[in-house]
């Protein structure tokens, strides 16, 4: 565990301002939307919306998971909101967003997981939207394959999930999710020609012997796309930070990423799930790749 919780230099963000940032905010608040920029603490939303780029979270802002890592509010979830799939689709309109990152809360209340709700939001977004490819970050659905393909069945352009951590932390930070369910989700996106995308954390107690099995692993399921970034705790009730891990050796560990076979690694300290995604479609020629037969 660290001995201070002062940050090192290269962990400090720019704060939010300009006008870019100021009308992305006024675009999620009029829509009463919720994003994982807010709900996560995320450490670039100053830059993503100064760049009108957002990350929006879909079936409310309650979790019904506990993970030790996440800054989202667990809890009882309140009831759907069924306007919510049209208020996304015309905020990322208004926003004129050429890529979206959709995610959402874990709802294992629900007995499709939410999948309607994200299928629904899916086609909206993409029927208000033809020119926006569409990435989508959902829970494992507790490996219930069939609501999986209800979501895939609505054709987002890029599935990401996250494994967070490695395998042995897995329990004691994901909770309910698994290793095994997080790949199975991963691998039965990439079966069905979607291409794919995980991210992880450091700093959260993980050995560099176990984060390179994991990206071997990473590399052996044909992931396209993966995010590494310093883990950083919400709280004091949160799993606590192990260490603040140096630039370089994330730099690092793209290279052995790389050289594994992943095809797109952003690796720094200040990296997140839906960093510089935008860039990421463009790289995969995801409207192109609208073009393939459904699987």
């Amino acid at each position: 565990m660290i001995e201070s919780a002062r940050k090192p230099d290269w962990l400090r963000a720019k704060l939010p301002a300009g006008p870019e940032f100021l009308a992305t905010k006024q675009n999620v608040d009029q829509h009463k939307l919720h994003t994982v920029c807010q709900s996560a603490q995320c450490p670039n939303m100053g830059e993503c919306w100064s760049r009108r780029s957002a990350t929006v979270m879909i079936l409310g802002n309650v979790c019904t998971r506990s993970c030790t890592f996440c800054a989202v509010l667990s809890g009882r979830p309140s009831e759907l909101d069924l306007g919510e799939p049209a208020r996304v689709a015309e905020s990322i309109a208004q926003m004129n967003l050429k890529h979206v990152v959709i995610t959402s809360v874990a709802r294992d209340d629900l007995k499709d997981g939410g999948a309607s709700v994200w299928a629904a939001t899916i086609r909206a977004t993409r029927h208000r939207n033809p020119e926006t490819t569409i990435e989508v970050l959902p829970a494992d659905f507790r490996g219930e394959q069939v609501h999986l393909d209800t979501l895939l069945d609505a054709r987002p352009d890029i599935l990401n999930h996250n494994l967070e951590t490695v395998e042995r932390l897995q329990r004691p930070v994901r909770k309910t999710a698994r290793y095994d369910r997080s790949f199975w989700v991963l691998k039965h996106a990439k079966s069905r020609d979607f291409v794919t995308k995980t991210g992880i954390m450091l700093g959260i107690g993980e050995q560099k012997d176990e984060v390179a099995a994991l990206l071997r692993d990473i590399a052996a399921a044909d992931v396209d796309i993966l995010t590494i970034g310093q883990y950083l705790s919400p709280s004091k009730e949160h799993a606590p930070i192990d260490r603040w891990v140096h630039p370089d050796e994330f730099a690092e560990w793209k290279a052995f990423a790389l050289a594994a076979g992943v095809k797109h690694v952003e690796s720094g300290p200040l990296v997140r799930s839906s960093y510089r995604a935008d860039e990421q479609a463009v790289k995969f020629s995801l409207m192109e790749r609208r073009q393939r037969p459904a699987r």
